[in-house]
């Protein structure tokens, strides 16, 4: 079953690609220089070193990390800026690219365990600041295996643009709430911190389901549960943003699993204004009315 998915998402996504090429916007033509300080606090905010540490204690960012999915074992890869293994050489304007729109340097898209679908809603500030502070960071020289995938990573690789373009078809981007407080937690939930990548529901061709935004879904190893007001019924703001800092639930019971490196190198940094914005988007501010 998971194999015959695979070989069908490949050929739909092929063909879309050739009848319908993605674009990826022009770089940005900002002459203000990125801050790489404010790219530190922005790489926790996105997750970045959550997902590129591996778990045999590698340097952090030098990728070896395995994704597991229906449609194979996707592998992070080193994102350091080592010139043979990483991403040395590259310029802030292509690992913006990359970050936002999934385009590689030599102009192939890679595939969505990269989350650069949920980064495409990332403003352009954020991006360079990033890129800027990756770039920044002593290389680690580290080959890390390749993907172990369901169908040819060739052909998978060509099918890209055509799964894109099927993606936005399918999509429906929510307006950003009218609230501050919220508009901040959406951002960071949405965009920056892309949970809705484990925590929204995906169809056969492994694009979410935007209509069940944060509604919980199966993985491979696991589940990822609903973040909503409902599942965390009696938890105050206070308490979920205690949560994203250590983890601790209100019944004294810890999180395990995959959310421990989430909150260790990702939520648990945060200032405790983002934890809050956080908060107040998933217990009130979902399905709030939006500005005009």
């Amino acid at each position: 079953m998971k194999q015959a998915a695979a070989v069908a998402f490949t050929f739909v996504a092929l063909a879309l690609s050739i009848v319908w090429p993605l674009r990826v916007p022009a770089p940005s033509t900002s002459t203000t220089s990125p801050d790489v300080q404010r790219g530190a606090y922005l790489v926790q905010a996105a997750g970045c070193i959550s997902c590129h540490i591996d778990e045999d204690a590698a340097p952090a960012l030098s990728g070896g990390r395995e994704l597991h999915s229906p449609f194979g074992t996707f592998v992070v890869p080193n994102i350091t800026p080592d010139p043979e293994t990483g991403i040395g050489g590259w310029s802030v304007d292509e690992l913006v690219g990359a970050i936002r729109f999934g385009r590689s340097p030599d102009g192939h898209t890679y595939f969505p365990a990269f989350p650069y679908r949920s980064y495409r809603g990332m403003t352009d500030r954020d991006a360079r600041d990033i890129a800027a502070w990756l770039l920044d960071q002593p290389p680690v020289n580290r080959t890390t295996a390749g993907h172990a995938l369901a169908f040819p990573a060739w052909l998978g690789r060509l099918a890209m643009p055509g799964w894109n373009r099927l993606a936005d078809l399918l999509t429906t981007a929510p307006a950003p709430p009218s609230d501050p407080q919220i508009a901040r937690g959406a951002y960071l939930a949405r965009d920056l911190g892309h949970c809705g990548e484990c925590h929204t529901p995906r169809n056969w061709l492994g694009i979410p389901d935007s209509s069940r935004e944060f509604a919980g879904a199966e993985l491979v190893e696991g589940e990822a549960s609903a973040i909503n007001a409902d599942v965390f019924e009696g938890w105050s703001e206070q308490d979920f943003a205690f949560f994203l800092f250590l983890g601790l639930k209100p019944d004294d019971e810890y999180v395990g699993g995959e959310m421990e490196p989430v909150i260790e190198f990702n939520t648990g940094p945060l200032t405790e204004e983002d934890r809050l914005a956080l908060a107040a988007f998933f217990l009130r501010g979902q399905g709030q009315a939006t500005s005009n």
